[in-house]
């Protein structure tokens, strides 16, 4: 393979295109998996029978009234599954349980002629129950020691002598939600077996592969024997990476067995009841600061709400522990990490991948600090960059670490953070019932699968007679533009236009063992893989070129779909044209592609190595209006600044810039999961299970003036034409909108006090921040409050801001 970063003249790469698919989404033509039924004739429709109960035992179940019912064909039981009765990968997750684990869970499946029939038979399916006491909250799962999978410890240097010997030192704990995916689609699956025995499963899946394997296992085949495609996503954000196995086994047993094509599409409700969610947090921490704000020591639990299986819950754990840092130096460190086990739906993965979850916790800590500290927190944050020379916490060498101060100030300058300051204090001077602030935040996100295993990828590339060329890579596409993307690295690589290329549905029997697509990493595996493939064609074309130019091999060009010499200006190809002539020398136009990361090691047993090829770094400057009657708030103006190196297609990374600075920004202060925590009969019961009472963000949440830059002079060395992954590291940039709430909601009382803001930070938890400022600000104690001296930590807990105030003052 040439230099992997390195760009040929005019590239396709860097070009700002639409996306591949654009016209069909607008349109309302792009076949998504469940549009597929209609292709296939006399497919059965498969409804869940979910549990009423958080936890309790099947003692009994009778599934012939189901099938009294008109159109009822099939019931599906752990007695028909001819091979594992499980849908994961960790052998906890079984597809038809004996033992319900969650409200909603499903133990069984009514297969019917129409949707409405199964729904009827679901209905009538007799279950009996014994109910078991259930865990909910992860203050309940700690109290009884409820835990699954290890538990995980990063470390560097002695937290506790750092702690000691700190001049200021703070303890605290913080508890935060977790997040819907809400994709735009639910999951989806159909299944069919031909007349050979072949199992094909359409599937909506971030990781073909794998739920290849798990239909495989569930069937008791040989994975040679199922194939699974996936189409495209109607969004997936994680949620589809590990959950879709479960429903693509439910649909292909229910081929298998009645020989007839099978579909399963979750509705709204049943997806947000069924399926797992970003992982809620806990973390108890106590850090310990020098005269100048210099973060000399950390010390953390972090808990995770597992739900009720394991899942992805280990490797998110994992990220959640290496993202702690976030982009600050910290000399001596400990940070432990547990999984709760909940009577929840499996939380699984999501934008981040825990990442967001252990950055959060740090930068609250610092939002919280600083007041007391008496340092602006976006003086407090740069004081603790990473410097060039200094490794994380597991041992990783932060490599263009000066990229965070380079786009620090470039931030500041174009969002005019000096000047928008002092016209906030003119207005918060002025207003006594609505306050302003504006937060700027960084983001240092480390790329790369922490499983070593799963940083490859392969590819298969086809090039036919008249020059037009075919793509099949690992990858799968779910809005994000991974399609496109592959397009623009092929047309470069092969110098032809863009439209010369096409991107096949992702298959497992074009490329088989792929990775999911997930981790950020997609483009850089994919890309690779796709790389590889092209350019193993072109060294094949360039040797017919050469001959019929007579010149050498390597100073054959291809540029814009023609091939010619270095100096040639008379003299040159069509590539249709050397197409057809490989083929009549019997050259082959195909390839298959590979590309594995160099560079990784990662030890989970002692969490320490070198688990990411590089970090994308970013910042944003985000500025918010609060209501102090209400604690309702306008975001009115958000800036960022984000390292994309140099960016395959700045058009699609632009999308996914603005699109995850917005999910991120609604789980930290919209997005709020309810479930019924009462001994009720409903006790577990998912109480946001649509969008009526689940709030995601809409245009009125947006922003009102979004700018966007990308940051220049940025190649990657290490990765596909100099670029670097987009699809998480956005989302953390959202925590400017946080800090600026906290900053707003400190401003209605007295300076020097920490904000207790709640996760997510809703109008209602951001009213509760307003009143606890204002109850200081009537405080006879309210007076600035000093930065506590050695010794016992100061608490920044639980204790309500006006008592924290007066506390940290007494402990000078």
């Amino acid at each position: 393979m040439r230099s992997l970063a390195e760009r040929p003249e005019s590239p396709v790469v860097g070009v700002a295109v639409p996306h591949e698919s654009a016209a069909l989404h607008v349109t309302g033509a792009a076949l998504y998996t469940d549009d597929l039924v209609g292709r296939a004739p006399g497919a059965l429709h498969a409804w869940p029978v979910q549990a009423p109960h958080a936890h309790a035992r099947v003692t009994a179940l009778h599934t012939a009234p189901a099938l009294e019912v008109p159109g009822v064909v099939r019931v599906l039981t752990a007695a028909d599954v001819p091979g594992v009765n499980d849908a994961g990968v960790k052998g906890d997750e079984p597809l038809f349980p004996a033992e319900v684990m969650f409200y909603g869970h499903a133990v069984c499946w009514v297969l019917g002629e129409s949707l409405e029939a199964a729904r009827l038979g679901a209905d009538r399916v007799q279950v009996e129950y014994a109910p078991l006491p259930s865990v909910l909250t992860l203050t309940e799962a700690i109290e009884q020691g409820s835990f699954q999978g290890n538990q995980l410890t990063v470390s560097r240097g002695d937290a506790e002598t750092g702690l000691a010997a700190a001049r200021h030192r703070f303890s605290g704990d913080f508890e935060f939600g977790g997040q819907e995916h809400f994709y735009l689609e639910t999951h989806a699956a159909l299944a069919h077996v031909d007349e050979g025995g072949q199992v094909f499963v359409q599937s909506s899946t971030q990781h073909p592969s794998e739920t290849q394997e798990i239909v495989a296992h569930v069937l008791g085949l040989h994975n040679h024997e199922v194939t699974v495609q996936c189409v495209r996503m109607g969004g997936g954000f994680g949620g589809k990476e590990m959950q879709p196995h479960g429903f693509a086994a439910v649909a292909a047993l229910g081929a298998v067995l009645t020989g007839r094509p099978v579909r399963v599409r979750l509705t709204r409700t049943q997806d947000m009841t069924m399926t797992g969610k970003r992982h809620g947090f806990h973390a108890g921490w106590e850090v310990g600061f020098d005269d100048d704000g210099h973060i000399l020591a950390l010390r953390a639990t972090l808990t995770s709400d597992g739900g009720w299986s394991l899942d992805l819950s280990e490797p998110v754990l994992t990220r959640a522990l290496c993202h702690i840092d976030n982009a600050y130096f910290v000399p001596d460190i400990e940070v432990r990490g547990r999984i709760a086990k909940t009577n929840k739906t499996s939380q699984t993965a999501f934008r981040g991948f825990g990442g967001p979850q252990g950055m959060l916790v740090l930068e609250d800590i610092l939002g919280r600090c600083a007041p007391v500290l008496g340092i602006e927190p976006t003086e407090l944050r740069r004081r603790n960059f990473y410097a060039p020379g200094q490794t994380t916490p597991y041992g990783q060498p932060v490599r263009h670490a000066e990229r965070l101060v380079a786009i620090w100030d470039l931030l500041h300058d174009r969002a005019e953070v000096g000047r928008r300051r002092r016209e906030i204090a003119r207005f918060n001077a002025t207003h006594p019932h609505l306050k302003r602030a504006l937060a700027v935040t960084p983001v240092k996100f480390g790329i790369s699968f922490n499983f070593t295993a799963f940083n490859q990828a392969g590819a298969l590339v086809h090039v036919y007679k008249d020059g037009s060329v075919l793509v099949n890579h690992g990858g799968t596409e779910m809005g994000q533009g991974l399609h496109t993307k592959m397009r623009q690295v092929a047309a470069t690589a092969l110098g032809v236009p863009l439209d010369f290329v096409r991107v096949a549905p992702t298959r497992t029997d074009k490329v088989p063992n792929t990775s999911a697509t997930a981790a950020s990493s997609s483009a850089d595996l994919n890309g690779g893989a796709v790389k590889d493939a092209c350019e193993q064609i072109r060294e094949r074309l360039a040797e017919v070129a050469a001959r019929r130019l007579n010149i050498h091999p390597d100073d054959v060009r291809f540029t814009g779909g023609r091939v010619t010499g270095i100096g040639f200006t008379d003299r040159d190809i069509a590539f249709a044209d050397l197409a057809r002539d490989a083929y009549f020398q019997r050259v082959p136009l195909f390839a298959a592609g590979y590309y594995r990361t160099e560079g990784l090691h990662w030890d989970a047993g002692r969490m320490q190595g070198e688990p990411f090829k590089y970090f994308a770094y970013g910042a944003a400057a985000s500025e918010v209006e609060v209501d102090g009657f209400t604690g309702a708030y306008r975001f009115v103006r958000t800036d960022i600044v984000h390292d994309v190196g140099d960016s395959l297609s700045p058009l699609i990374d632009l999308g996914q810039i603005e699109g995850g600075f917005v999910q991120g920004a609604g789980w930290l202060t919209l997005e709020e999961l309810v479930w019924d925590v009462s001994d009720g009969a409903r006790r577990g019961r998912l109480a946001t299970q649509a969008a009526s009472t689940y709030k995601l963000p809409s245009f009125s949440e947006m922003p009102e003036e979004l700018h966007v830059h990308l940051f220049e002079r940025a190649t990657e060395s290490g990765a596909v034409y100099g670029s670097k992954a987009v699809g998480e590291p956005p989302l953390m940039l959202a925590f400017s909108v946080r800090e600026a709430l906290r900053q707003a909601a400190g401003a209605f009382g007295p300076a020097g006090r920490t904000v207790e803001l709640a996760g997510p930070a809703t109008p209602e938890a951001v009213f509760w921040a307003v009143q606890q400022a204002r109850e200081a600000a009537a405080s006879p104690a309210a007076e600035p409050a000093a930065a506590p001296a050695a010794g016992p930590a100061a608490s920044l807990g639980a204790e309500p801001a006006a008592s924290l105030g007066a506390d940290v003052g007494t402990r000078r």
